[in-house]
């Protein structure tokens, strides 16, 4: 077995701890301590970290499968290792020494969140001094380091300071519809100094320390890949639970079993090739991405294209699939008890986050005209 495909594996093998502690997940809402211990006594928070730190440099085909596999049973999990591992991708751009002190600890995990507000770094002697407020920071809870990204005035750079969780202070926003053990709360940082060594540019050439290929591409890359994977996690858990229905249950009004209905089937069938279908437009963009980068260096500008579409088309058509059965299953879908409503909420907030957003299918389309993307992607 490949160490990919032994992550997948291991990740299969945790649905009936995760699936155990679900409601303590969303009571909580953060992961508690036993779920976070068994991530990373199984290495998941080192899937995209460089080899020197004991890390797997997952090839990022198999990192969606993994983030898939996780939400599958439970959506916070899948978000917070796939949150986590973009963080983590910094230490290829951080001198050993550095990185080692960061992320050699097993519990050396790191998150961040975009800023409040715009803020700027002020450069002093030996580093920057900081203040700001971030949030949306996945994982945090279980999480040791934290991190901002900003600009250096007077530079207009934008550089990634990294700082422990301890020096700064939490607040806990996180009451949503959704996601809710992903923890994503607000910190705030008060004229922190930070060591000019514990800041970087983030998935800037000239910074990168490493030559391995998962380097060739943007930790936003790998953001939008593990939460694509996400969405199809809980798209195919929503598949399963539909398809567990009692074989005997009938809608009101109706005069026969629902899984008789000539419209539930068609309903179903369609779930079923809108899954595979964005599945497969997902991994194939990566293996194609994959494989030029291997055979040139570098990614071509389709390959950034298509990643982008891929990720947000399958964030999108999950939300779907979840959509089309929650309504499909009638008034037993809206019960806590059932697991209907929880993905459905956990779904749109996937979708409500940056790597959904439509917004991208106009940068796409401009890029397939030839036109410049009027906005980042």
């Amino acid at each position: 077995m490949s160490e990919g495909t032994d992550f997948i594996q291991r990740a299969r093998d945790l649905a009936p701890m995760l699936e155990e502690a679900g409601d303590e997940i969303e009571r909580r809402r953060e992961l508690p301590e036993h779920v976070v211990a068994a991530l990373i006594d199984g290495g998941f928070f080192r899937m995209l970290q460089p080899r020197f730190l004991g890390g797997a440099e997952l090839r990022p085909v198999l990192f969606a499968q993994v983030t898939e596999a996780l939400a599958q049973t439970n959506a916070s999990v899948g978000w917070c290792v796939g949150q986590n591992n973009g963080c983590s991708m910094t230490a290829a751009y951080l001198d050993r020494e550095v990185a080692c002190e960061m992320f050699g600890p097993p519990t050396g995990i790191l998150a961040w969140g975009p800023p409040g507000a715009p803020y700027e770094a002020q450069p002093v002697e030996g580093g920057y001094r900081i203040s700001g407020k971030w949030r949306f920071a996945s994982g945090c809870h279980h999480a040791k380091w934290l991190g901002a990204h900003m600009p250096v005035a007077g530079t207009g750079k934008v550089r990634t300071m990294l700082f422990p969780k301890s020096s700064v202070q939490m607040n806990d926003i996180w009451h949503t519809v959704g996601l809710r053990g992903t923890a994503s709360n607000e910190y705030v940082v008060k004229d922190l100094f930070v060591p000019q060594r514990f800041s970087t540019s983030r998935d800037y050439p000239a910074d990168r320390r490493e030559d391995g290929l998962l380097y060739r591409f943007t930790s936003n890359q790998l953001y939008s890949c593990g939460f694509a994977g996400v969405g199809l996690g809980i798209a195919r858990g929503t598949i399963n639970d539909f398809l567990n229905l009692p074989a005997n249950k009938v809608s009101r009004g109706a005069a026969k079993p629902m899984r008789e209905n000539n419209v539930v089937q068609s309903q179903l069938a369609q779930c079923e090739a809108r899954w595979r279908s964005a599945r497969a437009f997902l991994h194939t963009t990566w293996e194609t991405a994959w494989g030029h980068v291997e055979a040139t260096g570098a990614q071509t500008p389709e390959d950034r294209a298509m990643i982008r579409l891929a990720s947000t088309w399958a964030i999108q058509q999950s939300r779907e699939i979840v959509n089309t059965l929650y309504h499909a299953t009638g008034s037993m879908a809206v019960f806590e008890e059932q697991p209907f409503e929880q993905r459905l909420r956990d779904i749109h907030t996937v979708a409500q986050q940056s790597q959904g957003r439509q917004l991208h299918y106009e940068s796409v389309g401009q890029i397939l005209f030839g036109l410049e993307p009027e906005n980042l992607f």
